[in-house]
C-alpha cells in the first residue's frame, strides 16, 4: 500500500527543519547503507548521530504523533528515529530494497522494517528530477510531493530516487514497525479504518452500525498485531 500523506509538518517546522540542515555538516550517505544499496547509493546526509538530527527527528515524530493517516496507515509499534538525505545535481539512488532489519541506535534493540517513509522538505520548483520510483503491486508509481508532504509504502518494494538535473532535494526518510507485518492485512485494516471515519460523519457514534464496524476493527487488529 502506498499513501500520500499531505501536511505531516506544518510551514513553521518546515522552515526550521530547512534552516537548521543548512547549518549542519553532510556526509556521505553510504554511511547508513547495507551491501547492496552502498553501490547503489549516491547522496548526502547528516550522521545520525548529530545534535541536529536528533533534534529534527523528534519534530519529525511529534508530527507523527499527531497524524492520524500515518498512525491508521502504518500501525506504527516502533519508528526508527528519522535520517535527512540531499541529492544535487547528478546525485541518484538505483534501484534497491531497503534493509529487512535496522538497529536502533544506542540501543540494544533492533526494528524490522515494515513501511518504508520520504518526507519532503523540498518544495517541487527547488529542483528538477529526483522522483522517487516505487514499484509495487499496481506498477511503478513516480512521487514528487511538496515540502512538509510525506508517502509511505512497504519496505519490500524495490524503489529508487531518479537523477537531480537542476537544484537540490532535501528529504527525512525512516522506517516504521508495524504491529501489522503483513501488507496485505495492514491495507485492509486501513481500508476498514478510513470506511468507519465516513460512516461516523453520517451517523452518531452510538448508532448500531457504528459500534458494529467498529468492534470488527478492533477484533480484527486483535487477531493480526503481534506486540
Amino acid at each position: 500500500m502506498l499513501v500520500h500523506i499531505p501536511n505531516v509538518l506544518t510551514s513553521e517546522e518546515i522552515a526550521y527543519c530547512r534552516k537548521t540542515l543548512e547549518k549542519s555538516q553532510w556526509v556521505d550517505g553510504k554511511v547508513t547503507a547495507g551491501d547492496q544499496s552502498v553501490k547503489a547509493k549516491f547522496n548526502l546526509q547528516i550522521p545520525q548521530e548529530s545534535a541536529e538530527s536528533q533534534e529534527l527527528g523528534e519534530i519529525i515524530l511529534q508530527a507523527l504523533g499527531r497524524n492520524p493517516t500515518f498512525n491508521s496507515a502504518v500501525l506504527p509499534l516502533r519508528v526508527f528515529p528519522p535520517l535527512f538525505n540531499r541529492y544535487d545535481e547528478g546525485m541518484c539512488f538505483h534501484t534497491h530494497v531497503d534493509n529487512a532489519i535496522r538497529h536502533l541506535p544506542g540501543t540494544g534493540f533492533r526494528i524490522r522494517t515494515d513501511v518504508s517513509s520520504t518526507l519532503f522538505l523540498s518544495g517541487m520548483d527547488e529542483y528538477d528530477g529526483g522522483e522517487l520510483i516505487v514499484q509495487d503491486t499496481y506498477g511503478v508509481q513516480k512521487i514528487r510531493c511538496p515540502a512538509g508532504d510525506m508517502v509511505i509504502y512497504p519496505s519490500t518494494s524495490l524503489h529508487s530516487v531518479e537523477k537531480v538535473t537542476r537544484g537540490s532535494r532535501w528529504a527525512s526518510f525512516f522506517w516504521s514497525q508495524s504491529m501489522v507485518a503483513d501488507d496485505t492485512q495492514r491495507t485492509l485494516l486501513y481500508q476498514f479504518d478510513q470506511s468507519i471515519m465516513d460512516v461516523r460523519k453520517q451517523l452518531p457514534d452510538d448508532h448500531s452500525a457504528v459500534l458494529g464496524l467498529t468492534a470488527t476493527y478492533h477484533n480484527l487488529l486483535r487477531q493480526w498485531a503481534v506486540l
